[in-house]
């Protein structure tokens, strides 16, 4: 019985102990499984790493490495086919690795290659790592290139982003270390790298910057250069300083944290202040340098980067007219000369596009780019002054006032506000066509009062002033800032039908064997005004020149525009346009210092735009506005016509400078006569050239055709 009862009890245990296996191995299968497929992984990826670096290192080297220099022939074009810049090296003087102070060696390995002296020009691990980060934050946070991977980039391959790309310059990478030293790799990337503003190599970037040699820098300079190659467009000191400054602390930061500098030296480097040479000395031959500028920064829109065009061998064709181009310089330096503005703070700009394609035709950012690469058509921001008026009468035929409606050309007070004209002369009632003509201020005023301020802020937005504008019944006069080019483009409504086209400057580019890696697709399009309202804006500034402010403007052919001068004389624009050209041109001084009395919209900016739109327009001949007939009436009104502000009173919500927006009885008006006409028609403003004797006003209506473009019909 004893007998059975062990034999019985050591069954139990032997079941209970089968039974716990099987539990755990149902409960461990899908674990194991993992665990199987994660170290099979594993060994499958050290696999890979390791056939990867045997393949590596049986590579073979590269012959002549040592005799290579760089060849760099990319060309930027104008549309007729003249080279306006080659990107080329200010200076490629080869330096010897011994000439290098340590001080920039340390500062390129600490930030692009801490462990150059230890890998065999690739790191396997820290691309592992870089591509973890990268796919944990969705885009590129982290590179992992070598200096050998860079050099291999530089001398055999290109910028662009691709698997294959990656691969082969770690092919190239793992050559080039077995046919030179690390020194001489280190030599050759730091005579052969693209550092910005035309330089190449270290000793170039130093003459470029700071106007010395290398051997002559001091650390905060080092450090500067040093932290050029990641995106040399980005940190050049001549474009973006204070980039270029956070950069080079980064730097500096990197070589404290390395031991490769103290903390004293870390100090007082990051404080120190950047004395860049006056000017690079490579832009002096460049043909068009504030538009290549604008080339390069639409490029790196697109995808390019600057060392990818300055060392690719492309071929960039613009859409610059090259003869127009070289109007617009000589112009700028000519007029500016002749009325006595040779200051350097006495400045010009000229912004010229077409309004049918959006081709920019002429770009000048200031008068010497050796002395000031500032580009006051993209980046100053300056009051228009009359100029502005054109957007408050737009305003105005939208909500249906005609031209030859009438308008109080006498004095007013809005709120605190009380605008005067030109000289305290005033007219009494005259057509809107003829307020806008003489570029009477109080018409303005009573134009904006009667639209409202909103209206007015909603034209210019429309038409693409990105600027802030203030609520405030001043605009009306061109209190506001605004940028040459946006009201460049802003006026090629007026000229083709109420189209706002998108400016732009790069047509194709191709690689060195002719293959086209970039075509311009057709520019951004869009319809913000009424086709009528821009018919009776170019009629009304059509007058503007035959007639008004802007005679010295007169090319012998149709042509619309307005002046613009601001009231202390600190700014003066003339912005004209043909069928076929728009062209803005602002005249003022860097220091924002007024200038003599005679500056004015119809003098230097009107003699300007004259020289530049005379040759410009050439291609197109006398072409005519081809759109409906506007007729302007000369001081006649009748059961239809509009008076503006003619029992006007102020009203409380006026005084308080609130947005109104009112109508006015239209009584019967004495038609005067022609005489009288030609009296008010030439209060005019002092014109640059002696002042012909204006036209009579025709005793008929005057038909004043404008034109659509047929590719915008």
């Amino acid at each position: 019985m004893a007998k059975y009862k062990v034999n019985r009890n050591s069954s139990a245990k032997e079941t209970a102990r089968a039974n716990i296996s099987r539990n755990s191995k149902k409960k461990g299968g899908f674990l194991s499984t993992v665990k199987f497929v994660f170290l099979m992984g594993c060994a499958c990826a050290l696999a890979g790493v390791a056939s990867l670096e045997l393949y590596l290192s049986s590579l073979p080297p590269i012959n002549n490495l040592e005799q290579f220099k760089p060849n760099i022939v990319t060309k930027i074009y104008s549309a007729d086919d003249e080279i306006i810049k080659t990107f080329t090296a200010y200076t490629y003087e080869k330096i010897d690795l011994k000439d290098i102070p340590d001080n920039l060696k340390k500062a390129l390995i600490a930030t692009e290659d801490k462990n150059f002296y230890r890998h065999h020009g690739y790191d396997l691990a820290g691309i592992a790592r870089s591509s973890v980060q990268n796919l944990m934050a969705g885009h590129t946070v982290q590179g992992a290139s070598t200096l050998t991977q860079q050099l291999a980039r530089v001398l055999f391959l290109n910028n662009e982003r691709t698997f294959d790309r990656k691969l082969k310059e770690l092919f190239v990478a793992a050559r080039i270390e077995k046919t030179i030293s690390k020194d001489q790799i280190l030599e050759m990337y730091m005579n052969n790298v693209y550092l910005g503003a035309g330089a190449y190599g270290v000793e170039g970037a130093a003459q470029i910057y700071f106007d010395k040699h290398l051997k002559d820098c001091t650390l905060p300079e080092l450090a500067l250069i040093a932290g050029l190659p990641q995106a040399p467009s980005v940190y050049n000191p001549f474009n973006n300083m204070d980039l270029a400054v956070k950069r080079r602390n980064q730097v500096l930061n990197r070589m404290y944290k390395m031991r490769y500098i103290t903390k004293k030296e870390y100090e007082e480097a990051k404080e120190a202040k950047v004395k860049l040479a006056a000017v690079p000395q490579y832009y002096t031959t460049n043909k068009a340098p504030y538009f290549c500028d604008y080339v390069m920064k639409e490029l790196e829109s697109l995808g390019f980067d600057e060392t990818e065009i300055s060392q690719g061998g492309y071929k960039v064709v613009t859409t610059l007219d090259y003869k127009a181009q070289k109007a617009a310089n000589e112009a700028i330096t000519k007029n500016l000369r002749n009325w006595g503005l040779t200051g350097d703070n006495n400045q010009a700009a000229v912004f010229s596009y077409s309004p049918i394609d959006g081709k920019i035709i002429a770009y000048s950012g200031g008068k010497d780019y050796t002395k000031s690469q500032y580009d006051r058509v993209t980046q100053a921001v300056r009051p228009p002054g009359s100029s502005f008026k054109p957007l408050v009468y737009a305003a105005a035929m939208e909500k249906g006032i005609s031209p030859n409606d009438m308008i109080e050309d006498t004095p007013l007070t809005i709120g605190s506000w009380s605008p005067h004209n030109y000289g305290n002369k005033y007219r009494g009632k005259i057509p809107v066509y003829t307020a806008l003509m003489v570029s009477s201020n109080v018409c303005a005023a009573r134009m904006i009062k009667e639209v409202g301020i909103r209206s007015v802020i909603q034209v210019a937005r429309v038409l693409g002033i990105e600027t802030p504008i203030e609520y405030d019944y001043t605009i009306a006069l061109g209190s506001n800032g605004v940028r040459l080019y946006e009201f460049t483009r802003a006026y090629g409504a007026f000229a083709n039908g109420g189209y706002v086209v998108q400016p732009y400057a790069v047509e194709r580019v191709e690689t060195s064997r002719g293959k086209v890696v970039y075509r311009a697709q057709k520019t951004r399009v869009s319809h913000q005004l009424n086709m009528n309202t821009a018919a009776e804006m170019t009629a009304m500034l059509k007058t503007v020149i035959s007639n008004g402010t802007g005679r010295a403007a007169s090319i012998g052919k149709p042509a619309a525009g307005k002046t613009g001068t601001t009231d202390d004389n600190k700014d003066a624009y003339f912005m004209g346009y043909t069928p076929n050209i728009v062209t803005g041109v602002w005249v003022g001084n860097d220091n924002n210092v007024a200038m003599n009395k005679s500056i004015q919209g119809g003098t230097v900016p009107a003699l300007i735009w004259k020289d530049v739109m005379k040759v410009a327009t050439e291609p197109y001949g006398n072409a005519d506005f081809n759109y409906p007939e506007v007729k302007l009436m000369p001081f006649t009104a009748g059961a239809n016509v509009k008076i503006i502000g003619d029992d006007e009173e102020d009203k409380s919500q006026e005084e308080n400078g609130q947005d109104t927006s009112t109508e006015q009885p239209a009584p019967q008006i004495p038609v005067k006569t022609e005489e009288a006409a030609k009296n008010i028609v030439n209060q005019q403003v002092p014109v640059a050239e002696p002042p012909k004797p204006a036209p009579k006003p025709a005793s008929a209506p005057v038909p004043v055709p404008m034109a659509v473009p047929e590719s915008l019909h």
